[in-house]
C-alpha cells in the first residue's frame, strides 16, 4: 500500500502507522462513569479513592470511533533495522488530529529506543519477535472482543488473531480481583515497582469498552490497582508513565511528558474521524483477513 500522510482531520495515514484497538463509539448506559453528554468517546478529571486522574472511556461497540497507537516520525515499523527514534509530544498531537493522544507501551532510554512486545497495527504487525514473553498484551480479536494476556503465566497471545496488540504491565486486575506478579512477569525495574506517576488501561466484564486512566500523583502499583476495580474495570494493565506521562484532550494538553516519545495511543470520535484505510482494513479482518509477520520484521 503507498504511503499517505496526514494534511488535516481528513488527511490520510501511512497504513502502518498505527497500533489499532479498534472501533469504538460511546453507546447509551455506559456504566463506568455518567458522561455529562452521549459522546463517542467520554472524558472526566476525578479523584477516585483519594487519588486524583484523568479518565477517558472508549466504547467498543460503534465502528466511529477507533483507538491507535501513532509512532514516533510517522514510522510504519518498530524497531526495523534499530530505530523508530523520538518525537516531541506536541509534534505527535498536532500530526494525528485526534480527539485524544496520550503515552503508550514503554520503551529504553538508550538507542535504538526499543518498544516493548510485539504490536499489531490495523490487523498487520508493526514489531514482531517469537521469543517476546514479557509482561501483559492487551489485544482486540474479531468484533473488537478484548482480552489481556500475561505471556508467563497464561501462555503467549496469539497475535495472529488480534487487530490490535499492545504490551504493557504489570497486570492489575484479572477477573475483577486484584493481581499483581510483577517479577513473574519480567519486571525489575524499581522505577516501575515502586511508587511513581503512572498509566493504565483495561476493561469491565462485558467487554463492551476500554478505560484509559492517566493518574495525576505518584502511587504504588496496588493502589493504581484498586483504583482500577473502583472505576469499574476487571481487567486492566499498567502502562508507560513516569516522564512518559502524556495526555492531550480536544485542543488542550492537560499532560506534558518530561521527555521525547517513541509512541503514543491515539483516539478518534465522531469529531475527529479516523482515516479511511483504519475503517477499511478493520473490515477486512472481520472478513477473515489476519496478520501475517512481514519478512522485514522476522529476527
Amino acid at each position: 500500500m503507498s504511503r499517505q500522510h496526514l494534511s488535516s482531520p481528513q488527511r490520510k495515514f501511512t497504513r502502518r502507522s498505527f497500533l489499532v484497538l479498534g472501533g469504538a463509539a460511546l453507546a447509551q448506559g455506559l456504566g463506568l462513569v455518567s458522561p455529562v453528554a452521549a459522546e463517542s468517546v467520554s472524558f472526566r478529571r476525578s479523584t477516585i479513592l483519594g487519588v486524583p486522574l484523568y479518565q477517558t472511556h472508549i466504547d467498543l461497540t460503534n465502528p466511529d470511533t477507533f483507538i491507535a497507537i501513532g509512532l514516533a516520525n510517522n514510522s510504519t515499523l518498530g524497531n526495523h533495522q534499530g530505530a523508530i527514534g523520538e518525537e516531541s509530544f506536541g509534534n505527535m498531537v498536532r500530526r494525528y488530529h485526534a480527539a485524544v493522544v496520550a503515552s503508550g507501551t514503554f520503551f529504553s532510554k538508550k538507542d535504538p529506543k526499543r518498544l516493548m512486545g510485539n504490536m499489531v497495527s490495523a490487523g498487520t504487525f508493526l514489531k514482531y519477535s517469537p521469543w517476546e514473553n514479557y509482561g501483559t498484551t492487551l489485544g482486540l480479536r474479531v468484533g473488537n472482543q478484548p482480552e489481556l494476556v500475561t505471556a508467563r503465566v497464561d501462555g503467549k497471545p496469539d497475535w495472529g488473531q488480534h487487530w490490535f496488540s499492545l504490551t504493557g504491565g504489570p497486570r492489575l486486575l484479572r477477573k475483577g480481583k486484584v493481581w499483581l506478579a510483577p517479577r513473574s512477569e519480567g519486571f525489575t525495574d524499581p522505577r516501575v515497582m515502586g511508587v511513581a506517576h503512572r498509566c493504565a488501561i483495561g476493561f469491565p466484564a462485558s467487554g463492551k469498552k476500554l478505560v484509559l486512566v492517566t493518574f495525576l500523583a505518584p502511587l504504588p502499583l496496588w493502589r493504581e490497582a484498586k483504583v482500577m476495580r473502583a472505576i469499574g474495570c476487571s481487567e486492566a494493565m499498567n502502562i508507560d508513565g513516569g516522564s512518559s506521562s502524556a495526555l492531550y484532550h480536544r485542543g488542550r494538553i492537560l499532560v506534558n511528558p518530561k521527555r521525547m516519545l517513541t509512541n503514543a495511543i491515539v483516539v478518534y470520535d465522531s469529531h475527529h474521524p479516523a482515516p479511511t484505510f483504519l475503517r477499511e482494513t478493520w473490515q477486512k479482518f472481520q472478513q477473515g483477513e489476519r496478520p501475517v509477520v512481514p519478512q522485514l520484521l522476522r529476527v
